[in-house]
């Protein structure tokens, strides 16, 4: 795209606001109204700089402009009190999220709680844990029948009626907020559903509205596209286009069917975008997790994905809610390749202006990749090769597993540098968390093979991955010890490695898989709807009978919380530096923090292992406290013991 030299050196405010925008900002409080111009123009290069490298050729790039600067304004002026006041806190505390004391949990409502109402019944529950922000998986109204577990939205500015109202999801996010949580709510970028009011004025034939989505009248272009994109779900969505014969086009349809891809090409697609994350900041959304954004722009000869456009995309919406809601942020959902993942949280000119969160996806595949082979040297040189330590406002979302299912992101050229087949490890992955290889403690399922490549996707709660189902089915006691322990060492590993830790719903009392989806015919094609349990409070419940699975894995991981939030080495501006494994089956990093290093070690070994007390005291950890339990570690001859899957944090 081209720039236009005049939009980066615009002079707005000072030149006088349009006047739509002024009209907005009329009504207010001069402080007020002082407020937003301000943040407007603390933000202006943030903003304009990338929307002029998109669209700053076009003939109405100015008015484009002008429209924006007022959907900002009226975002504003339409701001509750409240949340004003939590701008100004953000403001003052930009590094709230970066906070060790930041602990999240993710889940369906329906499956948490029943309805959003309802949730503010549970919030001492999420307290329990050290909740301190919380995501309500894709509660936007989505399309009927099958919608891709929500992600297929028809309206996002309105609740899924099952759930309750966009008035209920005010009052949850006031209820939540006053006892110092955070709510996370999905809004999907990359596509609407066919149900959304804009399709409907495309399939009515409105060029205007047709223009949102792309449309093709002939193969041609589809064709030129498809020679290098990936199919995303081959197994019951192949392909990327789908042929309407209502209007005669072919609709970009990059997921499913009933997923139209929006083109980002069209400013007013941007301006809409806006004006929905502002609609839902102002009933109290204070983290977006935008959802699948490497995919918005498209380009012929390339994967369209994680194009260069996408980063600018995402910088300009990051200035926009800055300046309108600068309480809220951003997470980016892109489950990338570990070099394409990097820019997502800022990187070259988008550093500290882009992401404020992303899903640390290789952590994750690197945690149950160990967990398999007992072997850590993948892990160790994947997150030492490809991630930087620390980011400028920036950081991680660290989690074990998701709503989604996982795929085995380790490829062919980090496997060749370990002397393994890629092919053949990410094989062994799918088998293992199926249950399939022998010897697997792990019962999962397959989500999706790939024919062409040989992949496999996987889908398991926590508890399945990690040996407890196996081990109640068969009634192990010592294998249920196990299972807690490799349970405890993940969180304990989420916990310190650096970012937000997220925990999902049912893992803290040991979820299982559960089967009842298939008899579900919306369902039934999917497997990620086995790790999708409801919430089982009478299970909950027994998490305050001593010795009960529940009550170990709930006391522990809330320990592992309590434990992270006072300690100050773990805040996510200080760097982490993976070191070289002192011992094979020993995964270790370093917090480098001005109160001195916290060094963390992780044994996936399934046997006892020793690290010598000459790596811990080159670390600057030879006399040390466990933070983890609050215990002096003393030397022992032969170096500090760590039994099957210990975990430790030093200082």
């Amino acid at each position: 795209m081209g720039t236009n030299p005049e939009s980066d050196t615009r002079p707005f405010p000072e030149a006088g606001l349009p006047a739509r925008a002024a009209s907005a900002l009329a009504g207010l409080a001069p402080n007020e109204s002082e407020l937003f111009t301000l943040r407007l123009d603390r933000s202006r290069s943030d903003l304009l700089d990338p929307l002029a490298r998109l669209y700053g050729e076009r003939t109405d790039y100015a008015a484009f402009v002008d429209d924006l600067v007022a959907v900002l304004a009226e975002g504003w002026a339409a701001r509750p009190a409240d949340l004003r006041h939590l701008d100004l806190r953000r403001d003052l505390e930009p590094d709230w999220f970066l906070r060790q004391t930041m602990v999240g949990y993710v889940f369906y409502v329906d499956r948490f709680a029943g309805t959003i109402p309802d949730v503010a019944a549970h919030i001492d529950y999420l307290d329990e844990l050290g909740v301190t922000y919380v995501h309500f998986m894709p509660c936007l109204r989505p399309r009927p029948g099958d919608s891709d577990g929500g992600y297929s939205v028809m309206d996002y500015r309105a609740v899924d009626p099952r759930l309750g109202t966009i008035d209920d999801l005010a009052g949850a996010a006031a209820a939540l907020r006053a006892r110092g949580i955070s709510l996370c709510i999905d809004v999907v970028l990359n596509h609407t559903a066919k149900e959304h009011e804009w399709a409907h004025k495309a399939l009515a034939g409105d060029p205007d509205y047709q223009a949102y989505y792309r449309m093709f009248d002939d193969r041609i272009l589809p064709d030129q596209y498809e020679a290098t994109l990936d199919e995303v779900f081959p197994a019951h969505a192949p392909g990327n286009f789908t042929w309407y014969p209502a209007i005669r086009k072919w609709v970009w349809t990059t997921f499913n069917e009933h997923q139209w891809d929006l083109d980002w090409s069209n400013p007013r697609v941007f301006l809409e975008i806006v004006a929905v994350m502002l609609f839902l900041a102002n009933r109290g959304v204070e983290v977006f997790r935008l959802d699948a954004v490497a995919f918005l722009w498209k380009r012929i000869g390339t994967r369209c994905q994680n194009e260069p456009e996408v980063h600018d995309i995402l910088q300009a919406l990051r200035a926009a809610t800055r300046i309108a809601a600068p309480a809220a942020i951003h997470l980016e959902e892109a489950i990338v390749s570990p070099r394409d993942l990097v820019p997502y949280l800022g990187a070259g000119r988008h550093a500290g202006r882009e992401g404020n969160l992303a899903y640390h996806n290789s952590l994750m595949v690197q945690f149950w990749s160990a967990l398999a082979s007992r072997d850590t040297r993948l892990m160790a040189y994947v997150l030492r090769s490809h991630f930087p330590g620390h980011f400028r406002n920036a950081t991680w979302a660290t989690y074990l597993r998701c709503h989604d299912d996982v795929g085995w992101a380790i490829t062919d050229e980090d496997a060749a540098a370990l002397g393994l087949s890629g092919l053949a490890h990410r094989s062994f992955l799918a088998d293992f968390y199926e249950g399939v290889f022998p010897g697997s403690f792990a019962r999962g399922a397959l989500f999706q093979s790939n024919p062409l490549t040989g992949d496999k996707r996987s889908s398991g709660t926590t508890a399945s991955f990690s040996g407890l189902e196996a081990a109640m089915l068969d009634d192990d006691a010592a294998g249920i010890d196990t299972a807690i322990h490799r349970i405890l060492m993940g969180h304990a590993l989420i916990a310190a490695f650096g970012g937000v830790p997220l925990l999902y719903m049912g893992d803290e009392i040991g979820l299982l898989n559960d089967h009842t989806y298939l008899s579900d015919p919306d369902k039934a094609h999917d497997s990620r709807w086995m790790h999708r349990p409801a919430m089982d409070w009478r299970k909950a419940e027994r998490r305050g009978v001593a010795g009960t699975i529940e009550a170990r894995l709930h006391g522990g991981i809330a320990e592992i919380m309590r434990r992270r939030k006072v300690t100050p080495h773990l805040h996510g501006e200080n760097p982490t530096e993976i070191l070289s494994a002192a011992v094979d089956g020993v995964f270790a990093f370093r917090r480098i923090s001005p109160l001195g290093p916290l060094v963390a070690l992780f044994n996936f070994a399934g046997d006892w292992r020793r690290v010598p007390w000459g790596f811990l005291e080159a670390n600057g950890v030879g006399d040390c406290e466990d933070r983890l339990t609050g215990h002096r570690v003393a030397p022992e001859e032969g170096g500090l013991a760590l039994p099957p899957y210990a975990r430790v944090w030093l200082t």
